[in-house]
């Protein structure tokens, strides 16, 4: 399957400054902006941007960013999903994860993760693809935002709405292990139906087993 890339961008105004959100960036670009000190929900800051540089270097990788002039502010990754995780199981080419999306304190509640999203899926090479995210409340700010598990849950929904992505019921112990863990997942509008058919028993691996 070849992978391709469309670059998009768009202006988003916020109350401290402009910012460009854009993607997928080359590993060049990515290597040549700043990694905003804030950017730790993850890994230190600049082991993160190593890791993003990285990421966007696969075939199939793709960041997306946004940036307050050369400050990179939020971000958000697409690749294949963990060969540790079920969903790489099936070997499926046209599955890829959301794995990461974070947006610095300063930013939060003016849409930099609804518009991150919605740039990721102006490329019509999305349509291609089965997109899925993992939501696991332990990697929530909840200290940070002072929201409960359920209030996150929900600002988390609407935000992967934004990119088309909906809630899919699952069997995965990790996510079954709390209810405001789940999954979310965008059918592209080519992707196979025998594709879909693998996605759902990924999804549900342990229906037979009692």
């Amino acid at each position: 399957m070849e992978h391709k890339k469309t670059y998009n961008a768009k202006e988003l105004k916020s109350p401290h400054g402009s910012l460009i959100v854009e993607g997928p960036v080359s590993p060049e670009i990515l290597a040549s902006y700043e990694f905003h000190r804030d950017l730790v929900a993850f890994r230190p800051p600049a082991q993160q941007h190593k890791a993003l540089i990285e990421i966007a270097g696969l075939p199939e990788g793709r960041i997306i960013i946004a940036r307050n002039e050369h400050m990179i502010v939020g971000y958000v990754t697409y690749l294949y999903p963990d060969p540790l995780e079920r969903w790489s199981e099936g070997g499926m080419e046209d599955l890829i994860e959301l794995g990461a999306i974070e947006v610095i304190p300063q930013f939060r509640g003016a849409s930099v993760g609804k518009s991150l999203l919605t740039v990721s899926m102006m490329d019509d090479a999305m349509e291609d693809y089965i997109i899925i995210t993992t939501e696991y409340y332990w990697h929530w700010d909840l200290k940070g935002t002072g929201l409960n598990v359920w209030e996150y849950r929900k600002i988390m929904e609407k935000m992967m709405n934004a990119g088309g992505l909906v809630w899919y019921a699952t069997d995965d112990p990790e996510i079954s292990s709390h209810p405001a863990n789940c999954l979310m997942a965008r059918i592209g509008k080519r992707v196979r139906p025998e594709s879909v058919e693998k996605f759902d028993r990924l999804r549900f691996m342990n229906r037979f087993m009692y």
